[in-house]
């Protein structure tokens, strides 16, 4: 069996790692290929692969957000790619390593003249993906002293005429003291972790050294920090100076020293010099005139910012604009402004809460698969995690994207209002548990607004659905026929009514194929009749029920007695699926116009609920030809 290996990475580390990693699975399960997914997670490398892995694979697929290290793939195709191609594009990536459209990497980092990144990716792009580097390694410590810092003031502080005050000598003294360093790295490792991602290792030590500045105004003569903003601006001009630095033909005697003294050194040296002399007062004017403003916001202006923020937020949960306002809350938790990030921690899990919510009151608009998922999203919801309202978002978007954009808005702008803060860069109802957040009762007042918005206009913009294998057997859709003894699913099908990996690119050229199938074998008598029957049927709506299955059917004079056809597309046909996924298992049923009984229909909604199974439907994904496919279906 042919193998291929894959990385997977998103600047958080938390749903979109292993939603990519999932589907590379999935899809290389649908080819008939093993593939092993190493995942780069907010807890670290798992599933790491080893030599032996690289070295049996035909390629590989990099869907990662962040800085990978490629070294270790020297001479093997790949193919990297953003970690949402990994979700929605599993299968075309791996069908370009196995089709021979993927480059070979040839590692040459030892050296002084190799091809960059940025020339791989592009400027703008690269300079995302770096940004996103440093946020998904600064987050973790800004959670970690944010929660140290809420715990220890809830549980040891003493209210005073100057605020809540930790008495000296305590453990929650020393848990505060804890807290405090673990915030103060934030920028520092923002800054390096910038600097690697374009750099490589060369880049880590200017990186901290610039972060390092940033957080210390009285180097450069100002009574005030640069922030995150300067960290922001040290871990640029680190990275691209180490960058530039490793770009100098040096001599073979020298190259060995470069990347752990040379560049370091000179690198550190000149960000050091720029930041003190040049960029580090003025960056840190600009943050605190911004942090002023901030704090200054109130009434309309108050609004408008809560606003933006949620709308952000909530857009492409956990994409772009997601992370820009992420880090932008977060970034202000290190000056002592935590008003900002309190409307995002609400608008942060509004999405996933209220899918959740909806799927379970508006039980007539919601598939039973995205029920299902709704669980899932809930849960997510709980622990803030955006990316649980993907999959409705992926499947609806025109409708589900607008309703948790105002949703999200509507907290945000509640919980502003209402001085709802948060001392950690995260959200959901979590946080509030742990004692990060001022204005507790407020904070769900604002998330319960959210969702009851988001709710509302779902329940008003969402069609009515019913279940898929009610929708795909319903009886207005499919009349009965003549009593008769029907003994499984298979004795509808012919050997030439199954089409397995014909490569169909397209919904119509399959609806084709399958309707001259049942020509063929004498099921009907005119295939343009038919075929104009199946399309009635798909204008109603989608035949696509998800998890990669398809049952689309038609009534038709034309019809002499009940049949099946059966088709497998491993690539995937695009069908409009209630999941949004693309379409696998393929089978068209074809009924007579007047009929009566309903022996078949019984078979019908055996079959639907037989290809809820997942090993059924694998079974049928990995059964090596028609005759093997026709003995499942017997069994039916």
């Amino acid at each position: 069996m042919k193998k291929i290996v894959a990385i997977t990475s998103c600047p958080v580390g938390v749903a979109h790692t292993y939603m990519a990693a999932e589907n590379l699975e999935k899809a290389g399960k649908a080819l008939g290929i093993e593939v092993k997914v190493e995942t780069h997670g907010s807890i670290g490398i798992e599933n790491q692969l080893s030599p032996s892995d690289i070295a049996a694979a035909e390629g590989v697929v990099i869907a990662a957000d962040t800085n990978i290290d490629k070294s270790r793939f020297n001479g093997k195709a790949m193919i990297v790619v953003g970690v949402q191609d990994g979700i929605h594009n599993a299968t075309k990536l791996l069908q370009d390593i196995l089709a021979g459209n993927a480059s070979i990497y040839h590692d040459t980092s030892s050296t002084g003249n190799q091809n960059t990144s940025i020339q791989e990716e592009g400027l703008g792009k690269k300079i995302y993906k770096s940004l996103m580097n440093g946020v998904s390694y600064m987050v973790p410590f800004v959670v970690t002293g944010g929660l140290l810092i809420a715990i220890s003031l809830t549980l040891g502080g003493k209210a005073t005429s100057e605020g809540i005050v930790i008495p000296e000598g305590t453990l929650w003294h020393t848990m505060n003291t804890i807290g405090g360093i673990a915030m103060g790295l934030m920028v520092p490792i923002l800054s390096a972790f910038i600097s690697q991602s374009i750099a490589d290792r060369p880049g880590l030590v200017p990186g901290f050294v610039g972060g390092m500045l940033a957080a210390n105004g009285s180097l450069y003569g100002s009574s005030a920090n640069a922030g995150f903003l300067g960290g922001i601006v040290a871990g640029f001009i680190a990275g691209f100076v180490a960058l530039g630095l490793k770009k100098i033909p040096v001599p073979k005697a020298v190259q060995s020293i470069m990347p752990i003294i040379m560049i370091p050194i000179c690198s550190s040296l000149i960000v050091g010099f720029l930041f003190i002399y040049i960029i580090g007062e003025p960056v840190a004017t600009l943050f605190t005139a911004l942090s002023k403003f901030l704090v200054s916001m109130q009434g309309g202006s108050e609004i408008i910012l809560a606003m933006i923020l949620g709308a952000m937020i909530a857009f492409d949960m956990g994409g772009p604009f997601n992370k820009v306002a992420f880090l932008f809350g977060s970034g202000l938790i290190a000056e002592g402004n935590y008003s900002i990030m309190g409307p995002i921690a609400v608008a942060i899990c509004i999405p996933p809460l209220s899918l959740g919510l909806a799927s379970f009151v508006l039980k007539n608009k919601f598939s039973p698969a995205e029920k299902e998922a709704g669980k899932a999203a809930f849960t997510m919801g709980l622990f803030g995690i955006t990316e649980g309202a993907i999959p409705f978002a992926s499947s609806d978007p025109l409708r589900v994207i607008p309703a948790i954009v105002v949703g999200a808005m509507a907290g945000s702008v509640s919980a502003m209002l209402s001085g709802v803060t948060d001392h950690v860069a995260h959200g959901g109802p979590i946080v509030a548990v742990l004692g990060a957040v001022d204005n507790v009762v407020m904070f769900f007042v604002s998330v319960i607004i959210g969702c009851v918005v988001v709710v509302g206009m779902l329940q008003f913009l969402k069609k009515d659905t019913v279940s898929a294998a009610q929708e795909t057997v319903n009886t207005a859709d499919v009349p009965t026929i003549a009593e008769e003894k029907i003994d499984s699913i298979g004795s509808l099908i012919d050997l030439d009514s199954i089409v397995i990996d014909e490569e169909i690119s397209t919904k119509e050229n399959m609806i084709s194929m399958l309707v001259a199938s049942l020509e063929k074998t004498g099921k009907i008598t005119s295939a343009s009749s038919f075929e104009k029957a199946i399309y009635e049927r798909e204008e109603q709506s989608t035949t696509g029920i998800g998890m990669g299955i398809a049952i689309p059917h038609g009534k038709s004079e034309t019809v002499k007695k009940p049949s099946i056809a059966f088709a497998r597309e491993v690539a995937g046909i695009n069908w409009s699926s209630l999941d949004g996924k693309p379409v696998n298992l393929l089978f068209m049923i074809a009924v007579p116009k007047e009929s009566s009984g309903d022996a078949h229909l019984k078979i019908l909604q055996h079959l639907s609920r037989k290809l809820m199974d997942e090993e059924f439907r694998e079974n049928l994904l990995s059964a090596p030809d028609k005759y093997a496919i026709k003995q499942l279906l017997d069994k039916m």
